[in-house]
């Protein structure tokens, strides 16, 4: 028998029994059992209704081991008719869980021994493995299996269920059996899914254990490319309405781990929304996303945005400190324009749900971009001429800008160009995931990037060199640093003081150039670049130094809070603004909250900066 490691194990005995479907599976199941003979474990081998041949050599191999129990299905009932069979056979026999392998070959069985170590220790769970795909799965299967994932993390407003179609699972038995005695499930290829949703709302905790699946040549798949198709749609819009039926526990059941998982960070550090918003992890999964930029891939901006839109919601449900700070943020600008015509009267939760969806609508744009699907001519930019004449001069100049609007859609389009080099400051670390999906779209999205990490002489000789080489230099402006503790400066915003770093204004005097604003709104159904000539230069005498940032900081606040004011759902700081920089906490990122949404761009002053560096075009 197998002994578990010591550190996994509570000391809670399970009984375990194995459950192998088969259905015309007679080139690999006598592999598969010869493998499974090592592990000394009761089998109940379920022959779905399969051809005389492959009946005849169950029988045989039952009749070989001794340990096979063999099941008749007259005929063919499923897949899920018979796993659901051996389940509660075992059950019946008084096994405790039961590890389901298909008979294919597809699953590494000497991953066993880890998956049993998992149940060992967590016997109420079911754990599932989470394929790991070389080169022989067919990309048409891969796709569809990130869809229906999409679908299960709508259904179960959560990102646990990490692969929901994965057929190597241990099923704690007592669990599994009050749900089909309560429900009738599917029989054929889409019960995977459909059990798993549903113990999982039945407060099952489902946990994955990794594990190597492989496509033998010449395997025999039952997978109907039609008919499963059609009938795992049917099933996502069963589960979709069984969801919202259920959308009361679900949320309350998240917003309990949230608050285990808050409880925990406080024994660490202090309360979540204390944590700085640099050493938060950007929330969700690069799968996800990936899953995203492969529907734009086939179907464009609409269908990217129709999969788009559930993702968003479930962000805006579950994400209460992120949704908090919008409501904040909106219910101030309210404030100073009571009748403000993009708001409601008085601002709730619709209009925080449109803050986020902007959000996403934003991050869609970036794409179309990048993918040169949005032109040029098709932004808006009044005043491209007096940033022309300055690089007509010779010299370069820097860029003051903000999480306000979508710039980075301006340098997307102008990238194209090459006419231009821009070179904008970046923190890498956050929206990995997005900026590896956009990478992929378009290798273009990463060029030239210029990780800033502190300012130090090396960097200032670099960007110096960029400015006498006629370059732009973007820096944003609004975001204290996760290690700018103490080097920040406070201007009135919204009514209230807020932190901004002192490090873009710093280095734009340092550089010694023309400095200007910079902001891209959407407005009217065109994005339209707003650019006004900020300073001649910032360097000056060493004496008023700080009465020169302090001005500089003030006019940049008062520019900023103007064109928040006017469109304040694009207002992309999802945190509280306002929250006095000695009382964040710099927490490492494992300890703390994930952000909002799947951020697209995570930017911090100096020393740690906005966004990629790129080369763009504004002329």
């Amino acid at each position: 028998m197998l002994t578990p490691p010591s550190d996994l194990v509570e000391s809670v005995p399970i009984k375990l029994a194995l459950v192998i479907p088969n259905y015309n599976h007679s080139a690999a199941i006598a592999q598969t059992l010869a493998e499974l003979a090592q592990f000394n474990l009761p089998c109940y081998l379920i022959d779905d209704g399969s051809n005389d041949e492959t009946r005849y050599l169950l029988q045989s191999l039952a009749q070989t081991y001794p340990w096979v129990t063999l099941l008749l299905h007259p005929y063919n009932r499923g897949k899920g008719a018979a796993v659901m069979t051996g389940l509660r056979r075992a059950y019946r026999d008084g096994f405790s869980h039961a590890l389901q392998v298909d008979a294919d070959g597809q699953h590494n069985l000497a991953d066993i021994p880890a998956m049993l170590a998992r149940a060992q220790a967590k016997p109420d769970a079911l754990i599932s493995g989470k394929p790991e795909y070389d080169e022989s799965v067919p990309k048409g299967r891969l796709y569809g299996r990130y869809l229906t994932h999409f679908w299960v993390w709508v259904e179960t407003l959560s990102f646990d269920i990490q692969d929901s179609m994965c057929g190597f699972r241990v099923y704690p038995l007592a669990a599994t059996e009050r749900l089909l005695c309560q429900q009738a499930l599917t029989e054929r290829m889409d019960f995977d899914i459909e059990i798993l949703v549903k113990l999982y709302w039945q407060g099952v905790e489902i946990l994955f254990q990794p594990t190597k699946v492989i496509y033998p040549e010449g395997g025999v798949s039952h997978f109907q490319a039609v008919a499963d198709n059609v009938r795992i749609t049917k099933l996502h819009t069963k589960l979709f309405f069984g969801m919202l039926k259920r959308l009361p526990w679900l949320l309350k059941r998240k917003s309990q781990q949230q608050a285990v998982q808050t409880s925990d960070c406080s024994s660490a550090t202090q309360s979540t929304s204390a944590t700085h918003w640099s050493g938060m992890k950007e929330r969700g999964s690069y799968w996800g996303i990936k899953l995203l930029a492969e529907s734009y891939r086939f179907g464009g901006h609409w269908l990217c945005r129709a999969i788009m839109y559930p993702v968003i919601c479930y962000f805006f449900l579950t994400g209460k400190v992120t949704r908090e700070a919008s409501l904040d943020f909106l219910r101030r600008v309210q404030i100073l324009e009571p009748q403000h015509p993009k708001l409601n009267q008085p601002v709730g939760w619709r209009d925080s749900l449109n803050h986020f969806l902007a959000f996403g609508n934003a991050a869609l744009d970036r794409i179309d971009a990048w993918c040169d699907r949005i032109q040029l001519s098709q932004v808006d930019f009044p005043d491209r001429q007096v940033l022309a004449e300055q690089l007509e001069s010779g010299k370069g100049a820097v860029l003051l800008v903000s999480h306000l609007g979508n710039l980075e859609l301006c340098r997307a389009i102008s990238i194209h160009q090459r006419k231009v080099k821009v070179n904008v400051m970046v923190l890498t670390s956050h929206a990995e995931n997005f900026n590896k999906v956009l990478k992929q779209l378009n290798p273009d999205s990463t060029l030239n990037l210029i990780q800033v990490t502190e300012l130090n002489p090396a960097t200032s000789m670099l960007l110096q060199q960029k400015i006498e080489d006629g370059e732009l230099v973007v820096i944003a402006g609004d975001r204290t640093s996760s290690n700018t503790q103490g080097r920040v400066m406070y201007a009135p915003f919204m009514g209230q003081d807020a932190a901004f770093p002192q490090g873009p204004f710093i280095l734009a005097g340092l550089l010694d150039c023309p400095v200007f604003l910079m902001f891209c709104l959407r407005e009217q159904g065109r994005y339209r670049v707003h650019l006004e000539r900020f300073a001649e230069t910032l360097k000056g005498p060493r004496a008023g130094r700080m009465d020169r940032l302090q001005q500089a900081v003030n006019r940049y606040s008062e520019r900023l809070e103007y064109f928040a004011r006017c469109e304040p759902l694009q207002w992309f700081n999802f945190f509280d603004f306002w929250r006095k920089d000695s009382e964040l906490q710099r927490a490492p990122s494992h300890l703390v909250q994930p952000n909002p949404l799947p951020t697209t761009s995570e930017s911090s002053p100096i020393p740690e900066q906005d966004h990629k560096t790129d080369r763009t075009q504004h002329s």
